[in-house]
């Protein structure tokens, strides 16, 4: 009877998907629900078996396939807290969307061992830290959206290697340094333009524009022309004052002389 209900339970999928498990635990410890709502359905008993019926789940946010957690959305609701490196348990995850939080912390390089990952979306959170190089690894990644968070660092030129690539953002950063050539350039001409690097101020290199020269102010142009007309103005009130001191001197020598000639 026992081995019978074992086997019933695989073919149920009742078995508790262990490494889905560890990745879906330690995502609710890392993350803070503020609407104290999302995770009302994930509690001790869903986790410990996430995916059920093949495709099946109880838990908000989360799509399961043949048994395993396939994708994670959870766009927009509030999320506090960091991303836990935990998330790599959830090795068959094809699309992570996290955007519209108010998540902090690093961007976990553990990601970069999600192998099928196709699609995954942090935007608009409070990321801080360098954009993980171990995401080239990610090689059927074909969307990497990471606008609007406080990355800094440069971006890694390995990302230029992600062929399936075609949707690229991490506008409104802190990045700095050279955009790589690879990401905006292909054989058939520009691959991201210039709206997916916007907002980050030292960030430079095509297909961002030319930055402009360092020329002055208007302000700074009227001060400097103020200031030297004062100067100018000066000059030429002491000159006047100098020549109407020599007339002066002039005049009164000449009414001398002529003093002593009259009778």
């Amino acid at each position: 009877i026992l081995v019978l209900l074992t086997v019933w339970r695989f073919a149920l999928g009742q078995p508790a998907g262990g490494d889905d498990a560890q990745c879906l635990r330690g995502l609710k410890m890392g993350f803070q629900d503020v609407q104290r709502s999302l995770f009302s359905t994930w509690n001790d008993s869903t986790l410990q078996n996430p995916c059920f019926k093949q495709s099946f789940t109880s838990l908000t946010g989360v799509n399961c396939n043949d048994n395993k957690v396939v994708s994670i959305f959870l766009g927009g609701r509030m999320l506090g807290g960091t991303i836990s490196p935990a998330i790599t348990n959830c090795s068959n995850l094809n699309t992570l969307d996290l955007s519209d939080n108010q998540l902090t912390g690093v961007i976990p390089s553990q990601i970069g061992q999600l192998n099928i990952l196709a699609k995954l979306n942090l935007a608009n959170n409070r990321l801080g830290g360098a954009i993980p190089e171990s995401l080239a690894n990610c090689t059927y990644l074909s969307v990497l959206d990471l606008h609007k968070n406080a990355l800094t660092g440069q971006i890694p030129v390995s990302l230029g290697s992600l062929q399936r690539l075609n949707s690229f953002d991490v506008s409104y950063n802190d990045l700095s340094g050279p955009i790589p050539y690879a990401l905006a350039n292909t054989s058939a001409g520009i691959r991201f333009n210039a709206s997916a690097f916007a907002g980050n101020k030292h960030l430079y290199g095509y297909p961002l524009p030319e930055p402009k020269p360092r020329n002055l102010s208007i302000l700074g142009i009227v001060g400097i022309g103020l200031g030297s007309g004062m100067l100018s103005l000066i000059v030429s009130f002491t000159a006047v004052c100098i020549w109407l001191r020599l007339s002066e001197q002039r005049l009164a020598a000449e009414e001398g002389k002529i003093s002593q000639l009259m009778p």
